[in-house]
């Protein structure tokens, strides 16, 4: 068993790369992704799972489609938002680079049911 303490602000500093998540660590099945983003995202939806998205840094706006229409939700620093599974939604930093913690399950695709150049299959680990 590896016990290991991570400082999220030297965690997000270890890579510069947008739209890229890196696991910070794992809980049972579950991991914590750390993700930088900036600009807009794609729309897409999770089939089987929910995600959680913390923002830990800047600010976030998600655009939603669901059975009330199409809206957003505004996130700012120490906001949180579950993304329930089957919910089309579209990621955006408008206001510069953001800072979230994902938390969803270890099988979970950055692009849910699209793949394009933006899909990332083969995460890598936070050193």
């Amino acid at each position: 068993m590896h016990i290991r303490k991570v400082n999220l602000a030297e965690a997000f500093g270890s890579f510069d790369e947008r739209w890229s998540p890196r696991i910070a660590g794992q809980v049972n099945d579950t991991h914590l992704k750390l993700a930088k983003l900036d600009g807009e995202f794609i729309w897409h939806k999770h089939e089987r799972e929910d995600e959680a998205f913390i923002v830990v840094r800047g600010s976030l706006t998600m655009h939603l489609r669901d059975d009330l229409g199409e809206r957003t939700i505004e996130l700012r620093e120490g906001e949180m938002l579950i993304m329930p599974r089957g919910i089309e939604h579209k990621p955006e930093a408008r206001d510069g680079e953001c800072w979230v913690l994902l938390v969803e399950p270890a099988t979970t695709l950055n692009t849910g049911n699209v793949e394009n150049e933006r899909t990332v299959k083969a995460l890598k680990s936070i050193a």
